[in-house]
């Protein structure tokens, strides 16, 4: 494009362009690159640029006088991101996330008027915009004005500088001074002013203004700014923000780091304040080591900055109104941050040191400790701030590492969700979840990219997790070049568009400016922010372990070390900012406060009388679920199944689906009540009762098999509506999600949810049953051991879909084994529902019962639109939840057999021709497999006088399925009878994969189990 085409139409647009370039060459087309790149004629065009390259002579300073610019728009809310727009709803703001780009400023550069007068100026043709630069010159009107030949030299170095400044922007970090063990970073060439063509040499340098650079660091040019863009980017904190695709994050955070504005000087009284902290952090490390010499504690030692970093944390969100901070971490430093970080008492630590030596240490703590060991143990407390108080909750956390991370993140969506009505308000202010994650678990643990992936989905958003690393640059024996693929361990949260701060754990300053400016940026975009806190491990794994065996060199270096604190309080008292004898009364001071609580604990555990061990759970009372009323009055469900079938005037609900869910008005009447109807008016009745509900799951919208549809879609505009949700007596809000294709996440998500809010139904969903093995580790370590190690327990239910129907090994079983398995001492409940109405009943005691426990629900595929497993409006109205269901077509006289069964096999054995000549066989269904309902199980064998064989009859194999959990309760229940010993099992035999991987083969063994059962032979 030759030069001499630009106008007054097209300069500001060339001119965008040319900003554009500079600042990522790759952002502007490849015709364009070419221009820039080739075309000097179209630079020299530009207003500016083609001043800049002539020769300057001498001549009086110009005034400059430049506008600022308006900072980019932020992007919108994740909320509000690609969701479509409800049809009750106007139009979101922001729905669009392609933020406004705001016009280069202009600049005006004024020069100083000779004597003679100058002409007036022509008339600025009709539509031209503004170009960037105007520049107002006097001269002779004979006087032919003659422009010189462009520079190319300094075209070149412009063209330089920017490459320069980008390479600092992008790669800065890989010269940055972040090991505090002192390692020579890499570096990268592109950081050498010396290497381009041509050289930017100290001439060149200052002949480039910042301002053509878009820089924020001080400096008129380039040479001036130079020095300071290198100290922002590879001193003791380094930055990776240049892969953020959007541009208005990108720009905050350019000029946020390069202005500096997170990075003051610190007054002194808040520098003696950091030093005190450090002088409690440290002392009691070494308290605890000297005093329990041998015990395990993981000691935060090389990374201690890390409390004062959660205090900034605390102070920030709550200047920000935050009401709550949830803390999730791993063992490694745990200990430092109940104390510190949550406030627990240095009495009820040291406790849990001293119970490892006497049993009764531990047994009078009011508040138990016998759960867990001490370093996974939850806490919370109230800390005061210059704000306010704020709650600080430590999430407890299994050795699982990273299995904490979506439980924290599930609290505080809990946290910040007003429950009162419709779907629920989200306000992210009111809580900040924040992990703190291990170097090589952030790298090698899945569940941190499943989390990080929740952190921009409607339902899951938390407005922004702050993530620190606590980086210890090695694993348990393990170096990061054997644990890792990445130079980082952060990298990973490169592809969620995270921005990274890196930091050396030996500045504390700059570990606090690290914080400060992740907070502004999630309260400006609601975004998660990483910050990679470089440090080391000054000893093993744990106190007892000993490195050197395996990082001889690093240990060495370790050990030479000065701790974070002694290197501090040498820069404080260096600079005059505190004299020795305040150092050193600082770090006495801390040790006195340790010792004088353990002799307080000492003299406790002396005088308190001694407590013989409990010889287990302390037996709880009877079932409560027993006295919940489940049943809703029929006027009361016509009525709330109206008010769910109603949708907006011109609302185009899907043809075929709309006359699905006219027949939902037909079966209140004439039954036909399905397992979705009954699903909505269990939700609708307990929306009502004031109970608010939150269901996720994959594809739970709909439902995976197409029977739930909770949420409508107008089949002509795509908006959605949710009837549940607009309800006009719901006292609760209903929140439904699809989930993401992820089980370990999400299902820790949910757990979180649920424990923060006691009075809710939180349900979660699983495609398949199977696929909750996925998410083992949630259920192995919280929902079913979480109230026996630390006290929780929920309502969190779990919708597993489970039945052999001829699908394969995979979409057969939800493992219903492994749940029972995990049964005991009342912790979980398990049901396998076989009706419509049990179904509902089962929702409804679960949301009332006095009793919170877990639920686990083996749900339907097939019978969810079986007739016979259908429900009448009176079985809703009139009935309750039955674990037992007995056969209603038996005659007890004849009865000789006794099949019990649980599920769809139910319907098999009823439905087989087999079973209309087995007259002397009943059938009847265990509904509740756990708690086993011993009392209701023995009182049906009882009702049978002439029984002579009691037959367990299940789908899965031998080894799997109910029958090796429950033999001895239906062993127990043949004793009771007077002519059975012993149950005996009908099933598939001992198998390693679930079921048949050929529906032929299915369908003959699903025969051969039913027609044993019935008649005895195989």
């Amino acid at each position: 494009m030759p030069g001499h085409e630009l106008n007054g139409l097209n300069v500001a647009y060339v001119a965008q362009l040319l900003e554009d370039y500079l600042d990522a060459p790759a952002s502007v087309p490849r015709e364009w690159r070419d221009v820039f790149e080739r075309d000097g004629d179209v630079l020299l065009a530009l207003p500016g640029l083609r001043r800049l390259a002539e020769p300057q002579a001498p001549r009086p300073g110009p005034v400059v006088a430049r506008a600022t610019p308006a900072p980019p728009a932020p992007p919108a809310p994740p909320s509000q991101r690609a969701r479509p727009d409800r049809v009750d709803e106007p139009p979101r703001p922001g729905a669009s996330p392609m933020p406004v780009v705001p016009a280069v400023a202009a600049e005006v550069v004024v020069e100083a008027a000779p004597s003679t007068p100058a002409p007036a100026p022509a008339p600025a043709s009709a539509g031209a915009t503004a170009a960037p630069a105007q520049v107002v010159r006097a001269a002779p009107p004979t006087e032919e004005r003659h422009v010189s030949e462009p520079d190319d030299e300094l075209l070149g170095a412009i063209a330089a500088a920017a490459r320069l400044v980008k390479a600092y922007r992008t790669h800065g970090h890989l010269a940055a001074r972040l090991d505090p063990l002192g390692s020579e970073p890499i570096g990268d060439p592109a950081l050498d002013e010396t290497r381009f063509n041509p050289a930017l040499t100290p001439e060149l340098l200052e002949r480039i203004p910042a301002r053509l650079l878009n820089l924020s660091v001080e400096g008129e040019t380039l040479k001036d700014a130079l020095p300071r863009l290198r100290d922002v980017y590879t001193g003791t904190i380094a930055y990776e923000v240049e892969h953020i695709s959007d541009y208005a994050e990108r720009m905050w955070l350019r000029q946020a780091i390069e202005s500096g504005r997170f990075r003051r000087p610190l007054p002194a009284e808040e520098r003696s304040a950091l030093l005190a902290r450090l002088s409690q952090v440290e002392g009691f490390e070494q308290y605890l080591r000297r005093a329990f010499l041998g015990q395990k504690q993981f000691s935060l030692e090389g990374l201690d900055v890390l409390i004062l970093m959660i205090d900034e944390a605390v102070e920030c969100v709550a200047a920000s109104g935050a009401h709550q901070v949830v803390i999730g971490m791993a063992h490694r430093g745990r200990l430092n941050a109940l104390a510190h970080a949550v406030g627990r008492s240095y009495e009820s630590i040291l406790r849990e040191f001293e119970g490892e030596r006497s049993y009764d240490a531990l047994v009078v703590d009011p508040e138990g400790g016998t759960g867990d060991v001490k370093y996974h143990l939850p806490a919370s407390g109230t800390r005061a701030t210059r704000a306010g108080e704020i709650d600080v909750a430590l999430i407890p956390n299994p050795s699982h590492l990273e299995a904490v991370d979506p439980v924290v993140e599930g609290r505080a969506r809990a946290e910040q969700t007003d429950r009162s009505g419709g779907p629920g308000l989200h306000d992210p202010t009111v809580a900040l979840p924040l992990l703190i994650h291990g170097d090589a678990s952030f790298a090698g643990q899945g569940i941190v990219a499943e989390t990080l992936n929740l952190q921009g989905l409607d339902g899951y958003t938390t407005g922004g997790t702050l993530h620190l690393i606590g980086n210890n640059q090695v694993g348990f024996t393990t170096d990061p070049f054997e644990g890792r693929s990445t130079r980082y361990c952060s990298d990973l949260a490169k592809g969620f568009d995270v921005p990274i701060i890196h930091v050396n754990a030996d500045d504390p300053e700059a570990a606090i400016s690290a914080v400060r400016l992740a907070l502004a940026f999630r309260e400006e975009f609601g975004d998660d922010v990483v910050i990679d806190l470089v440090g080391y491990r000054r000893f093993g794994h744990n106190e007892q372990d000993e490195a050197s065996y395996t990082q001889p060199l690093q240990v060495a270096r370790i050990e030479s070390q000065p701790t974070v604190r002694q290197r501090y309080a040498g820069q404080l008292v260096q600079e005059g900012v505190l004299a020795q004898d305040e150092v050193e009364a600082m770090e006495t001071s801390a040790t006195e406060s340790l010792r004088e609580a353990h002799e307080r604990l000492r003299a406790a555990i002396a005088e308190a009388p001694p407590v013989p061990p409990p010889a287990g759970e302390p037996a709880g009372g009877p079932p409560t679920g027993d006295a919940v009323i489940t049943a809703v009055s029929g006027d009361r469900l016509r009525a709330l199944n109206e008010e769910l079938l109603r949708v907006p005037p011109g609302f185009a609900v899907n043809p075929k689906l709309a006359r699905q869910l006219e027949r939902r008005n037909d079966a209140m009447e004439q039954g036909g009540i399905d397992w979705g109807q009954a699903e909505a008016l269990a939700f609708a009745s307990l929306l009502e009762d004031g109970i608010p509900i939150r269901l996720t799951g994959q594809d739970t919208e709909r439902g995976t098999f197409s029977h739930r549809h909770l949420v409508l879609h107008d089949h002509r505009t795509g908006g959605i509506f949710a009837p549940i949700q607009h309800l006009a007596g719901a006292n609760a809000s209903f929140e439904v999600f699809n989930s993401p294709l992820s089980e370990f996440a999400v299902l820790g998500f949910e757990y979180g949810y649920s424990v923060a809010a006691p009075d809710a139904l939180v349900l979660w969903e699983a495609q398949f049953g199977d696929f909750a093995n996925s998410a083992q580790v949630v259920i192995d370590q919280f929902i079913t051991a979480g109230r026996s190690k630390w006290g929780q327990t929920s309502r969190l239910t779990l919708l597993l879909p489970h039945g052999y129907e001829g699908n394969g090994p995979e979409h057969s079983s939800a493992r219903l084994e492994r749940f029972l398995q995990l049964g005991a001492q009342d912790n979980i409940r398990i049901a396998s529902p076989t009706t419509a109405a049990q179904y509902f009943h089962l929702l409804r005691r679960q949301a009332l019962d006095a009793t919170a426990r877990p639920l686990v629900v083996m749900t339907p595929k097939g019978l969810l639109r079986l007739r016979h497993a259908a429900s009448s409006l009176e079985e809703l109205a009139d009935d309750s939840f039955r674990m037992v269901l007995d056969d209603p077509s038996a005659d007890r006289e004849r009865v000789r057999r006794l099949v019990l069964c649980s599920g769809k096999v139910y319907y098999d054995l009823v439905g087989h021709d087999e079973r209309a000549g087995a007259h002397a066989v009943a059938i009847a269904r265990l509904e509740q497999l756990y708690p086993f309902p011993v009392d209701a199980v023995a009182a049906l064998v009882a009702s049978y006088p002439h029984l002579d064989d009691i037959v367990w009859a299940q789908e899965e194999p031998q080894n799997m399925g109910p029958w090796r959990s429950i033999r001895h309760r239906l062993d127990d229940a043949a004793r009771s009878s007077f002519g059975v010993s012993a149950s005996r099992y009908v099933g598939r035999p001992w198998r390693a994969s679930p079921s048949e991987g050929y529906p032929t083969a299915h369908q003959r063994e699903q025969d051969r189990i039913v027609r044993t059962a019935l008649t005895g032979a195989d």
